[in-house]
């Protein structure tokens, strides 16, 4: 199968007291599998049935199948969630994504200050990315299922996951308080770099 649901890369109680073990349950568990299982069920006998899962996320687009967009979009931004967490996050970055978010977005306080607006201003379900666009990194909002994957030039870096279930049993409809957790204490300045790096 072409999409599978890869293991948490930290133990499911890693992330708390900020994400508990009970919200990984679910949306590890349940939501992420659930986009897993229904894309694979979606390209099953089809020529996209042993391709790879970006090549799956810009056919879909591509085509216009929204169907199996939304899907294998929804689990390939799972994935790549997991791992712009990590019990050991937060901080700032070094290096050149360091040097980088100085000259582009102003440094570690403008660049807080705007994800927090793009990530709280944002209405209803979507993701909150990091992204290189042609070396200059750019934050944006998107809704439901979309990625840079799709965008034209653009390289992820990390991503917050929006949609209520990542975060509602734990902080409720207080999703200010659930993105500074991400940004104090989870965010994976490791995983951003090397993105950026490769």
């Amino acid at each position: 199968m072409t999409f599978v649901l890869p293991p948490l890369p930290f133990a499911a109680d890693a992330l708390e007291p900020y994400v508990s073990a009970r919200t990984l349950e679910f949306h590890h568990g349940k939501h992420h599998r659930a986009y897993v299982d229904k894309a694979n069920e979606l390209i099953a006998g089809t020529p996209l049935e042993m391709a790879a899962p970006e090549a799956v996320v810009r056919r879909a687009r591509a085509d216009g199948d929204e169907k199996l967009f939304n899907q294998a979009a929804q689990a390939w931004n799972h994935d790549f969630l997991w791992r712009s967490l990590s019990p050991d996050g937060g901080g700032a970055p070094g290096g050149a994504l360091k040097a980088a978010l100085d000259r582009d977005l102003g440094g570690m306080e403008a660049f807080t200050a705007a994800f927090t607006e793009a990530a709280t201003g944002h209405f209803g379900s979507g993701w909150a990315w990091l992204v290189s666009e042609r070396g200059a990194l750019k934050l944006f909002a998107a809704h439901d299922a979309n990625n840079p994957l799709v965008c034209d030039g653009q390289v992820p870096l990390l991503v917050l996951d929006l949609w209520e279930h990542a975060y509602y049993l734990d902080y409720q409809n207080a999703r200010p308080k659930y993105v500074a957790a991400f940004l104090e204490s989870l965010i994976n300045w490791d995983f951003a770099a090397a993105n950026y790096d490769a």
